[in-house]
């Protein structure tokens, strides 16, 4: 059996980070290896508490899984500590045999900047260039290429052929493939656009109306990249069927406390 393997923090209400993670991988059929970049104390309103993990623990759980375990992906959520991230990619990078999706989680959909700018900076020199598919969304996608960031609701943000334009230009600079997740505005379509090196693809699904839970649903997004690409899958395929994952996931998220609701699974 194939394994996938994430690198990412945990999230104490089960929702996102590495528990969304091992979740999509079991769907899949995929046996799942972790590497905890940090710890978090959070639910569905927001987290109260982040307690990094040092670089050296870092390296020794990336020491004591890759190359014991057949491992045909890895996906990153966010990672925040430079020292960290070096680490990593100097274990990842050993391994060419391994398919890299990272999410370079820098600016939440709002606007708002998440990492401080020595994180970018380590994340653009040492993880894009080896990655096989990245996954940002608009706002992230303009700080990759150095552009100021406004209203991630704006015109030129809403739009797939300014999403297009932003792929083919990551491409360019760090030879990865490039997933640009589309606007999450009441008003917009949320159309994401990959660009695998040769030609661009523009990938939706109708909205879930009035989900019970959305909460996790980038990290899931990753995950279910990772084990489609196990599968043998083409980078167009593998988005798809990410797509549908994560589209199943919302469609069948459920309560489980007082306004506390959690991602499903596709039936």
């Amino acid at each position: 059996m194939k394994c996938c393997l994430t690198i990412a923090g945990s999230d104490s209400g089960g929702n996102a980070g590495v528990q969304a993670d091992l979740r999509a991988f079991h769907y899949y059929g995929r046996h799942g290896c972790t590497v905890f970049a940090a710890l978090t104390a959070q639910n569905p309103f927001g987290v109260s508490a982040i307690h990094p993990v040092s670089a050296d623990f870092v390296a020794a759980q990336l020491d004591a899984v890759l190359g014991v375990y057949d491992i045909g992906a890895l996906k990153t959520g966010m990672l925040a500590d430079p020292a960290a991230i070096e680490v990593i990619a100097d274990r990842i990078g050993r391994h060419p045999e391994i398919a890299k999706v990272i999410d370079p989680v820098m600016v939440a959909t709002s606007g708002v900047r998440l990492v401080p700018e020595e994180t970018v900076e380590a994340v653009k020199r040492l993880l894009l260039p080896m990655a096989t598919l990245i996954t940002p969304n608009l706002p992230e996608a303009e700080v990759l290429l150095g552009r100021t960031v406004g209203d991630p609701n704006a015109e030129r943000l809403a739009s797939a052929g300014h999403a297009a334009d932003l792929a083919r230009e990551i491409h360019a600079r760090y030879g990865c493939a490039v997933l640009v997740k589309g606007g999450h505005g009441a008003n917009l379509s949320a159309v994401d656009v990959l660009f695998d090196g040769t030609s661009i693809s523009e990938h939706t699904l109708p909205w879930v109306e009035r989900p019970v839970s959305t909460h996790g649903t980038g990290c899931s997004l990753g995950a279910a990249l990772a084990a489609e690409i196990t599968a043998g899958k083409s980078l167009v395929e593998a988005v798809k069927g990410a797509k549908a994952y994560v589209h199943g996931a919302i469609s069948n998220s459920y309560w489980v406390g007082k306004n506390c609701g959690v991602l499903g699974l596709p039936e």
